[in-house]
């Protein structure tokens, strides 16, 4: 099974070029990289807000809440 024609290695690499899977589609998987690793990190920065501000606004209510039957 060849992915690039070759039917015999027997042949001068140089003069083929590269000999790997996915030839060309180089640029196309960084630009989608790139793109997938800003989402990820808008995405968990997003999450993690949310998560301090569910965190603090407990917080506060417990310690409202610790305050009113103190006194």
């Amino acid at each position: 099974m060849s992915t690039i024609g070759l039917t015999s290695w027997a042949v001068d690499l140089k003069d083929i070029g590269a000999v790997y899977p996915f030839q060309g589609y180089e640029v196309p998987m960084v630009a989608a990289g790139v793109i997938f690793w800003l989402w990820w990190h808008i995405a968990q920065m997003r999450m993690e807000s949310r998560t301090l501000s569910d965190a603090e606004a407990s917080y506060r209510a417990e310690r409202l809440q610790a305050s009113i039957d103190r006194y």
